[in-house]
């Protein structure tokens, strides 16, 4: 038995991946959950609704040509945090499929948070799954996060620690109800780097940080400051970019002073913007994944389920 499935149920995303540890291959089956026109993000009764609706369809694809007897094991994203009291309903989707799964197929279940199920991807995509043990700065940004942790590699997996964090808004958030404000459509991150990108105005901005936690609800005011003074979209678009990345940067920047020269991985949907990775690439050699393996996805659960279940221990 050599596939791995996993299953995760973010508050965007409804995903399923399957790794085949003979062929090392990764694949996945995602859909964006459905947002009316106009709306920022979706009540979880809504989530959890539309993930009932759409998993089901998505598993079907991504069996419909494979040989279920060969399900090692099952593995589910069951919360957003490896932390104690981290709870949001529509993960209960996923995990309850996955236990429905494994009964079926009597094979073995696992369940990860949401968050380490983002790294593990990186780490795969990008080939770093030598960090699986070592100690690393893993910064994990999207609509629902804004942290930055310590990883600590165990060989199968990974345990964190919180370093770092937003203290009002996630940077995905910021970026969300900007894109809203210049009339793009939800979810805004791609759309806003294209509109971004236009820009040919240099821009400054001062991040505001306490320690090495961030604050970044001040970028929405003063993008509508600069609505309201009629700056053309591109410039809003590359003034929020800037203020996340700019903000990042300092975040980085204290946390090596505080913890000392790691490695470095940023994951979430955030991370994918191209022009907040050339500028970490360039200036941290910094660890990132692709775009189908930024946003939320199931393939790093399905990678994680398939360690612990082999007991994978990386040889430095």
């Amino acid at each position: 038995m050599s596939l791995f499935l996993g299953i995760d149920t973010s508050n965007y995303t409804t995903s399923t991946a399957m790794f085949d540890s003979e062929s090392g291959e990764l694949v996945q089956q995602k859909r964006l959950l459905p947002v009316k026109e106009g709306q920022l993000g979706l009540r979880q009764s809504d989530a959890v609704f539309h993930h009932t609706t759409q998993l089901h369809e998505l598993f079907s694809e991504l069996v419909k040509d494979v040989d279920t007897s060969k399900i090692a094991a099952v593995g589910a994203s069951s919360r957003p945090r490896p932390v104690e009291g981290s709870y949001m309903p529509c993960f209960t989707v996923g995990e309850n499929t996955a236990k429905i799964i494994s009964a079926a197929l009597k094979r073995a279940l696992f369940t990860f948070s949401h968050q380490e199920g983002h790294i593990a991807a990186a780490l795969f995509d990008s080939g770093r799954t030598d960090l699986f043990s070592r100690e690393f700065l893993a910064f994990h940004v999207s609509g629902g996060t804004t942290e930055a942790v310590l990883a600590r590699g165990s060989g199968e997996g990974f345990s964190v620690e919180p370093a770092a964090k937003t203290l009002d808004l996630n940077a995905g958030q910021a970026i969300d109800r900007v894109g809203l404000m210049l009339g793009l459509r939800f979810p805004c991150g791609i759309e806003l780097e294209k509109l971004a990108l236009k820009c040919t105005e240099k821009i400054k901005v001062k991040p505001t940080l306490k320690d090495c936690d961030c604050c970044l609800s001040g970028v929405e005011n003063l993008c509508r400051k600069l609505t309201d003074e009629q700056k053309p979209p591109e410039y809003v678009a590359a003034f929020c970019i800037e203020y996340i990345r700019a903000t990042l940067e300092k975040m980085t920047d204290r946390l090596l002073e505080k913890h000392g020269s790691l490695p470095l991985l940023y994951a979430g949907g955030v991370m994918s913007d191209s022009i907040i990775q050339n500028s970490f690439k360039e200036k941290y050699n910094a660890v990132f994944a692709s775009p189908a393996f930024s946003s939320d996805n199931a393939a790093g659960i399905a990678y994680l389920t398939y360690r612990k279940y082999k007991n994978v221990h990386t040889q430095l």
